[in-house]
């Protein structure tokens, strides 16, 4: 019967509504006789499960689900008996008030069409379970005037007689209106705000390459300085002295344009990123839910759980407020569950057990919800006996999971990975509850599948701790970043052990397949265009990028090509229609907007396992590049004066360096933010900007300051110098003293050899 709900609450039918308004008083009504059973004098909780009861009641009516209404109005009847203090809420109180829930919750699925088969199957029992309540009312446990809850201050008035009418509501403290969304379009909405911030991003490459535009320019007004200059030397007529400068004008203009939209696209690109930014942010945020709306039906399981045990226990939830992505939530659920079972069954020890240890009978188990180095941290722990270890490793033994050697080998946190085996159990008999060793199992698949991990730690006498590690998010993935073959792949950050350079000498040879040892493992070495079926890649340098995958028994180390760092990306899921890709997830788009496919880690170590068995796998063939001919050093030169910025040109060019020339200040200062360079030598007289302005500048900027600056200047006085260098520059020399070998040298001892 249950139907996704429009996306839009005007658009519901009166029954959806009932549904959903059913949904959240229920969900109210469990936890305040939770609390209420903590805590039975509580005035608070009794009117607020008592305003619960009437709206609910109100709406049933409503939309004519008659058991609906007689529930309701039961369980308001025994709210308001507590208030005025002649009914005690005792634990067969709570349990019959909680089984009126659960009528509830079944009789919300139902219209008043379908009601009537319904009643014909439950009706019996549900007049039976109202019957109970009657009891209850008709033979009151009258309280001593001592012990009855204060009654309402004065000036608060009971909820009205009349029915309310349903409502879409939030908690009680949000006042924030609310408003459905079917998860498709929430998807769809995520994905193009996505894309909105990658293609934001293109941008700024874009705006790199038209620097190159900016600089073809330049050359171009360098050639027309000097073809200008030379038409000087020899005398043209003025009208073609004229026609040149007015070129020369025209290419100056040109270049002040460029220069003038570059700024204008670099403001856009800082305003657009910034923008896309915050409004996939925002998008994101209306995916995330707060923890405790995933986990509110936790409290009532433990109780329920233990007290068909004989055990008494109750549920702590910390950090109700945290926000998780909604998908996260709706996968912690089932494994959840799985672990706070085991705390109840396995952990919680019986009344009397505890009295001996000297601990309260009741047990309390905990479940806490934090964020984490952007990870989001699940806490799931108890106060009972823990973890017998002695035994765990007898089990493993009896059950040749190991040797006994072996076994008496294994550190604590080693023994603990055996209770994530399949099928592997402490207990000797199977119950509904546990018993068959497929809960951590489970739990540990679900994590997993969520690309998590989970860490268990035990503290004989006094409990055991889960940890699970979780992505804030499924739709945003932190990643590692590797190059295969030519190709980037991506691998979740959260299921790789290790990475690590290994050096050539380090590869060692066991029964003819390669292996490294790291700590006290051998790790076995594989290729990883093997695994993706790709051509043979190439690796530069002396060593070795690895990627560490698997299991502390079962690692592998694969071999790429070449790291290209972390990278939070936008998983973009296949298009169903082809299938499941071997060893591959999802994918995503680089900053450039180039595609990435994301690596399934599981899918690959099983691909590797099949590998391995199979006896087919490729020795491992790591050649290096020869050795390429290293850059040579580039050097800038800020000169006015064409003969001297030829001069000089010249003689570091014949030395093995790469120059280029800036005609003046100006000229210099955006070559020098436009290019790569690892020496400027600039002048001090010239127009735009002189040479000390340009020193500053440079030694001024965050990005600059570590470049070196040369000047060489015919001022030659000692107060010029002191300028010099006062405005950051690292070496000064005066064009009357050098020679070819001064200046050589100077260039030298500032940066090295070209």
């Amino acid at each position: 019967m249950n139907t996704r709900p429009p996306e839009n609450p005007r658009d519901l039918s009166m029954q959806e509504l009932f549904r959903v308004e059913a949904a959240n008083q229920t969900a109210l009504l469990t936890s305040g006789l939770l609390a209420l059973e903590r805590a039975p004098a509580s005035p608070a909780q009794l009117e607020s499960l008592m305003r619960a009861a009437h709206s609910l009641k109100g709406a049933a009516r409503i939309v004519n689900l008659l058991p609906a209404v007689h529930i309701a109005h039961a369980m308001e009847d025994c709210f308001v008996a507590a208030q005025q203090g002649r009914l005690r809420l005792g634990q067969a109180q709570t349990d019959a008030l909680l089984r009126g829930v659960d009528w509830l919750s079944a009789v919300a699925q139902h219209d008043e069409n379908s009601i009537a088969s319904w009643e014909v199957v439950h009706g019996a029992n549900c007049e039976a379970w109202l019957q109970t309540l009657r009891t209850l009312l008709t033979t009151l446990d009258f309280l001593p005037p001592s012990s009855r809850p204060p009654s309402p201050a004065s000036g608060t008035t009971l909820a009205p007689a009349t029915e309310s009418k349903p409502a879409i509501a939030a908690k009680p403290e949000d006042g924030d209106r609310v408003l459905h969304l079917t998860a498709e379009n929430l998807n769809r909405l995520l994905g193009l705000a996505g894309e909105a911030l990658v293609e934001s991003r293109w941008l700024r490459p874009f705006a790199e390459s038209l620097q190159r535009l900016k600089r073809m320019q330049t050359e171009l007004e360098h050639t027309l300085d000097g073809l200008r200059q030379s038409f000087d030397e020899e005398h043209l007529s003025e009208p073609t002295q004229e026609k040149v400068t007015g070129l020369f004008q025209q290419v100056t203009e040109a270049q002040h344009y460029l220069q003038a939209r570059l700024q204008e696209l670099d403001l856009y690109d800082r305003r657009a990123a910034n923008l896309s930014n915050r409004l996939y942010l925002e998008v994101l945020r209306t995916r995330m839910r707060p923890f405790g709306d995933g986990v509110h039906r936790l409290p009532r399981m433990v109780r329920d759980l233990a007290r068909t045990l004989g055990k008494q226990a109750h549920l702590e939830i910390i950090g109700e407020s945290t926000q998780v992505d909604r998908e996260v939530l709706a996968h912690l659920e089932a494994p959840l569950a799985h672990l706070l079972r085991n705390a109840v069954d396995h952990g919680c020890e019986f009344p009397e057990g505890r009295r001996h240890a000297g601990k309260p009978p009741e047990a309390v188990i905990s479940l806490e919800a934090r964020h984490s180095a952007g990870m989001l941290q699940v806490i799931v722990s108890d106060d009972g006996a823990g973890l017998d270890l002695e035994r765990v490793r007898a089990v493993i033994t009896e059950r040749k999971l190991t040797t006994p050697a072996v076994a008496e080998k294994l550190s604590d946190g080693e023994l603990m990975q055996f209770l994530f085996l399949p099928g592997f159990t402490m207990k000797e008999t199977v119950t509904e509850i546990s018993g068959r060793g497929v809960g951590l199992d489970a739990v540990q698949n679900m994590v997993r599948n969520m690309r998590g991990s989970v860490r268990v730690t035990t503290h004989p006498g006094h409990g055991m701790r889960f940890q699970l590690q979780l992505p804030l998010t499924l739709s945003v993935l932190r990643t590692l970043l590797v190059e295969i073959s030519g190709e980037p792949y991506a691998f979740p950050l959260a299921q790789i052990a290790s990475t690590r350079k290994l050096g050539r000498q380090q590869i060692e040879t066991l029964e003819g397949r390669p292996h490294f040892r790291q700590a006290d493992q051998h790790i076995g070495l594989l290729a990883a265009h093997q695994i993706f079926e790709r051509p043979a890649g190439v690796i530069s340098g002396t060593d070795l990028p690895i990627v560490i995958l698997g299991e502390r028994n079962h690692r592998y180390g694969l071999l790429v090509d070449r790291f290209l760092g972390e990278r939070e990306l936008v998983v973009q899921p296949l298009d169903p229609r082809l299938g499941k890709i071997k060893d591959i997830s999802a994918a995503a788009l680089l900053e450039d907007g180039a595609p990435v496919l994301i690596v399934d880690v599981d899918d690959l170590l099983r691909s590797i396992e099949k590998l391995v068995q199979a006896g087919t796998l490729e020795k491992v063939t790591a050649h290096a590049e020869p050795p390429a001919e290293p850059p040579r050093k580039h050097i800038l030169i800020v000169e006015d004066s064409l003969t001297v910025r030829e001069l000089q040109r010249k003689l570091l060019e014949a030395a093995g360096y790469t120059t280029e020339v800036a005609v003046d200040g100006m000229d210099g200062w955006n070559a020098v933010r436009a290019g790569n360079f690892n020496l400027i030598i600039t002048d001090v007289d010239m127009p735009r900007l002189d040479g000390i302005a340009l020193a500053t500048r440079i030694k001024q900027d965050a990005q600059l300051k570590t470049l070196p600056v040369m000047i060489v200047t015919y001022k030659d006085r000692e107060a010029d110098r002191l300028r010099g260098l006062e405005a950051g520059a690292d070496y000064y020399l005066t064009k009357s003293s050098y020679h070819d070998t001064t200046l050589l040298q100077a260039v030298v001892d500032l940066i090295g050899e070209a």
